[in-house]
């Protein structure tokens, strides 16, 4: 266990921190990530890229004992007179804050307000976006010193915890890094290694949107773990097309072959459409189907599926009718950019009195 430690920081009156983390679009390889999956299939990655639809953590330190967590888009709250008592309660309004303030355990009274860009299950990684920017907050107000790597498996961890399943890693290095990325899944560890590929370009030829309709996050990707590992033969193989097309991807990007990129997430959509009849909606098709016939080269469900935010391939000068198409489908287009920095923190004072300065991240790997 941690021993309690804290930064001189900490002792600032009316200190404010204030930390960001960008969700992400997954172009190919999900579900993999999920301990011990990749180690079936080998040489399995995952490819995605982070986006400025953020996830936000703010810290504000108070003069009593008592820790107070509010989430804004959740609109739930609540608040206890100590960190002791914090770690006594049975339950837990907000559980993912909750475990993460008691992992760092500040020695000081605070307000943790969260907030996050990405709709309600959305399917961008958004609870993952928000663990790694709690993560950093925290992290900067104990003076922890934690590597980035060390808040993506604390991330990870605590969510599975709050779920109650398994859970992956790909959702929580685009958060942690930005930019486009494969997150290289091998036996003993897995690491991220940035895209060769113009981001300017990328996000040019990407189009996102919202189906109107959240999903369960989880529930699919759950059930096809539990299937894989019940030795369902016919997930198996769908699971081995998508690890062999999200390495043939990320070779298509990092070549600028964008018709054979188009190719191969429609590849990818085909096989994981597959593996469950609640992978894809009726809105999911008919976006894809309208978005196809306006000019899209490709277009699949972002996350585990169910609902949530479907991302598609195009022609620049196609977005207008694409995105046409979208809203006439029951969707919404959701503008964003690839953020090129991952986690962010800011220091300042609640009062206005000193000015804010960015600190950057502690990027050493442990």
């Amino acid at each position: 266990m941690r021993a309690r430690r804290q930064s001189p920081l900490a002792h600032s009156k009316n200190l404010q921190i204030n930390s960001r983390a960008p969700t992400r679009i997954d172009l190919a390889g999900g579900t993999l990530d999920i301990w011990p999956l990749y180690l079936f299939h080998e040489g399995a990655v995952t490819v995605n890229c982070a986006i400025t639809r953020y996830a936000r953590c703010q810290i504000d330190t108070r003069k009593d004992r008592a820790i107070v967590l509010r989430s804004l888009d959740t609109r739930r709250s609540e608040g206890f007179a100590s960190f002791r008592q914090l770690t006594n309660a049975a339950t837990y309004k907000l559980p993912l804050l909750v475990h993460l303030v008691r992992y760092f355990k500040p020695n000081v009274g605070l307000t943790v307000t969260t907030d996050s860009e990405a709709p309600a299950g959305a399917g961008l990684g958004g609870s993952s976006a928000l663990a790694v920017a709690i993560c950093a907050a925290l992290d900067k107000l104990t003076d922890a010193g934690l590597s980035r790597e060390r808040w993506i498996h604390l991330s990870r961890d605590v969510e599975a915890i709050v779920l109650g399943v398994p859970t992956g890693t790909q959702d929580h290095y685009p958060p942690a890094f930005g930019g486009a990325m494969a997150v290289i899944l091998e036996p003993g560890s897995e690491r991220y290694e940035p895209l060769r590929v113009n981001l300017r370009e990328l996000e040019q030829r990407l189009l996102l949107c919202y189906t109107g309709k959240p999903r369960r996050s989880g529930i699919n990707n759950w059930k096809v773990y539990q299937e894989h590992l019940n030795g369902n033969r016919r997930i198996r193989r769908n699971l081995a097309e998508i690890s062999a097309i999200a390495q043939a991807l990320r070779a298509a990007l990092e070549g600028g072959k964008w018709d054979e990129t188009g190719r191969l997430i429609r590849s990818e959509w085909n096989f994981r459409r597959r593996n469950l009849p609640t992978i894809s909606t009726p809105t999911v098709d008919g976006i894809i189907s309208a978005s196809l016939r306006a000019g899209a080269a490709a277009g699949k469900v972002c996350g585990a599926g169910g609902g949530g935010c479907v991302v598609l391939l195009i022609q620049p000068d196609a977005r207008k009718s694409v995105e046409r198409a979208v809203i006439e489908s029951g969707g919404e287009s959701l503008p964003f950019s690839i953020d090129h920095q991952g986690a962010a923190v800011t220091l300042g004072h609640a009062n206005g009195g000193v000015k804010s300065k960015t600190v950057p991240a502690n990027r050493k790997k442990d």
